[in-house]
């Protein structure tokens, strides 16, 4: 023990006499700061005296510290730009923990996403029931949902009972067009060799040999995605309700978890962010039932079989922009190229584009007004990362978050009050 506590001394007298030496140099450099012992005593004696006839002291020595001399043989644009990095990097660590989250999380913040979508459209029907009919929150709410819901189910019954009705018409079309597909390939201007058309038919076929394991084990997590599926649905029934019922009340709680001063300005932002996402969500309803409609009744004077389900597969994709309009559109021209043979598939070509070019430079910009535009190439990036993060259904929430960040950013940002827009339209071409 007396061996310890004579180490411990011995550290301790080393620190002290470290801590003078320091001192000194410390002292002796201030001194050579100010030019000298000599510079030093003559200002003492030449200070003069203050008012009271006392005479003041000499200015206390400081030498320059080693942090400031450092900065000074930095360049001022070298720290800014160092003072925007470490800030970047902070937001960028951030925005990875935000998105890791929402992947983890996907099965719950997706579900929920698609409640604000839905809360968004039909809460002006609910805010009316509310207001001009005095019904009570709950009964709105839920006789709207309900209302909703019974719309959903009955175009899915629409489109199964015709697929089951019109299977064998389905089966013998599909034949046909095979055929008719085989034969254009030959004598059409391709003039491809039987042989060809053969090995390409073969190579399918073994490919779908190959991966049959792989159709098996997907088959077999059916049951698992199919409960999924459902608790994410009944989540989004729930969400919806509670969102239309007590939405308001919702939002002034999370608005008090930010700080007093800033509880206002967050509060207006949301009111914009929102009214926003609503414009969006029905200005893009509106437009997807047009391009179905449009390219449903083309398909039908084709006499196509699935004319119906595949106007019902138009509306659906309208609502992931650009991506979607281009993916029914192809799927509606490749089963008319089954079904009806090249030459209708061609004009049903020419219908698509031809829907797709008025929805794009006529219904968007009449009907979405005045609107805050979306660079296409935010949306093909936001759109990828939703597929990422989520698969599908993150490719159908991502333009809509886009589009209330977007609007949220801005009005944060510009620190006014601004109309909230109308509208969103995801621009076309670069503003």
């Amino acid at each position: 023990m007396g061996r310890l506590q004579r180490v411990g001394s011995g550290f301790r007298r080393f620190y002290s006499a470290t801590r003078a030496t320091m001192r000194e140099r410390e002292r002796e450099a201030s001194v050579e700061a100010l030019g000298g012992p000599e510079i030093i005593a003559k200002q003492a004696v030449e200070s003069p005296q203050s008012g009271n006839g006392v005479r003041a002291d000499p200015p206390i020595a400081t030498a320059p510290s080693v942090s400031s001399r450092d900065d000074s043989e930095v360049s001022k644009e070298l720290r800014i730009a160092a003072a925007y990095a470490w800030r970047l990097i902070i937001l960028a660590v951030a925005l990875a923990g935000v998105l890791y989250l929402v992947g983890r999380l996907s099965h719950v913040v997706i579900p929920l996403a698609i409640a604000l979508l839905l809360s968004a459209l039909l809460g002006p029907l609910v805010r009316f029931l509310r207001v001009k009919a005095k019904f009570p929150p709950s009964l709105a709410a839920g006789l709207v949902l309900v209302a909703g819901l019974a719309a959903v189910i009955g175009t899915l019954t629409l489109v199964v009972t015709q697929i089951v009705d019109k299977f064998d018409v389905l089966s013998r079309n599909a034949t046909v067009g095979a055929t008719r597909v085989r034969d254009w390939l030959q004598d059409g201007p391709l003039k491809l060799e039987t042989r060809q058309i053969d090995n390409a038919i073969e190579t399918a076929q073994n490919w779908l040999t190959e991966n049959q394991g792989r159709f098996v084990s997907t088959a077999q997590s059916t049951a698992t995605a199919t409960i999924e599926a459902l608790a994410a649905f009944f989540l989004v029934l729930f969400a919806t309700f509670f969102f239309m019922r007590d939405g308001d009340r919702i939002w002034r709680f999370l608005v008090r978890i930010f700080p007093r001063r800033a509880e206002e300005q967050v509060h207006d932002a949301g009111v914009a962010a929102w009214a926003t996402l609503g414009a969006y969500v029905r200005a893009t309803v509106l437009v997807a039932f047009i391009d179905a409609l449009g390219i449903g009744i083309g398909l039908y004077f084709l006499k196509v079989t699935l004319w119906f389900p595949l106007a019902a597969l138009v509306f659906l994709f309208a609502f992931v922009p650009i991506v979607g309009a281009t993916l029914s559109g192809a799927v509606a021209v490749l089963v008319t190229l089954v079904e009806r043979g090249p030459w209708q598939a061609l004009i049903a070509l020419i219908i698509v584009i031809a829907v797709q070019q008025l929805e794009g430079h006529v219904l968007q910009p009449l009907i979405m007004g005045r609107a805050v535009a979306i660079h296409p190439l935010a949306v093909i990036v936001g759109i990828a990362a939703g597929v990422v993060l989520a698969g599908i259904m993150g490719a159908l929430v991502a333009v809509p978050i886009i589009a209330v960040l977007n609007t949220a950013v801005r009005f944060l940002v510009l620190k006014r009050k601004e109309a909230p827009p109308d509208s969103v339209v995801v621009a076309s071409e670069a503003p």
